[in-house]
């Protein structure tokens, strides 16, 4: 992936060639020797200005929504805007040799995610709209959940109990998403508090995969927003999905 030319990719292959070459970075960064802070600061900024670098240069007349950036309200009347998180889970890239962290590209074009990438450094591989995944069927007996390992909403305990399913913790949120397409999990569920850049990219790929994707009231997640908060979401496997659904419906998530 990062030998390709970046010239002759359409926007599927350039976000996934994106979060490759910032994933390949933040493993140099990582080798550095660095430690806490040190580590998460220099991680952030190094895949940051990466990306930022190579946007302005493929694609030059597109907007940019970065986690690490100034956000430049332009974007709201741009008709392509890349939606990226440089580094996802900086805490977990801060705790070698954790592999929950990740990198986010995706596109938002005229009112729609069109592309997507998220890169798992750690563990050697990106997952893209390019080639979208397959999920395969799911070899658990009893549903499982993934969860924020710092910050599991209290109500998915509960949640849990009715489905009979297994809590899964880890990091990023990208990770915890395509934990879904992996068959690691079978949802995520979330009402903890997010941005956009925390699960654009992830559910670009999730949608290219099939799964169900939404707010945790079923409503549709939008993107390039004035308020770029979006503080929950569901990403599922499509049988799961009227019933995690119905349990909010009946029982909230206070």
């Amino acid at each position: 992936m990062t030998d390709l030319d970046p010239a002759l990719l359409d926007d599927h292959h350039l976000a996934a060639w994106l979060a490759s070459r910032a994933g390949d970075r933040l493993l140099e960064v990582r080798a550095e020797g660095l430690e806490g802070r040190a580590l998460k600061d220099a991680g952030d900024l190094a895949a940051h200005e990466l990306l930022m670098a190579l946007l302005a240069r493929h694609r030059p007349g597109d907007a940019v929504l970065s986690e690490e950036g100034r956000d430049d309200l332009a974007r709201l009347t741009a008709e392509r805007v890349w939606i990226v998180d440089p580094l996802d889970g900086t805490r977990e890239f801060s705790e070698p040799p954790r592999e929950d962290w990740a990198v986010h590209v995706a596109l938002w074009e005229r009112g729609a995610l069109v592309a997507g990438a998220v890169a798992q450094p750690a563990f050697g591989e990106t997952f893209s709209t390019a080639a979208p995944p397959q999920v395969p069927p799911s070899s658990a007996a009893r549903p499982r959940i993934a969860v924020s390992r710092t910050r599991p909403p209290a109500f998915v305990e509960a949640l849990a109990a009715d489905l009979d399913a297994e809590l899964v913790a880890m990091g990023s949120a990208g990770v915890k998403v395509i934990s879904v397409v992996r068959d690691v999990t079978d949802a995520y569920v979330h009402a903890g508090g997010q941005y956009e850049w925390d699960n654009a990219a992830p559910v670009a790929v999730a949608r290219a995969a099939g799964l169900h994707c939404s707010r945790i009231d079923g409503s549709e997640l939008v993107y390039n927003q004035r308020d770029v908060s979006l503080p929950d979401l569901v990403v599922c496997r499509p049988e799961l999905a009227e019933r995690i659904l119905g349990f909010v419906r009946e029982h909230g998530v206070g």
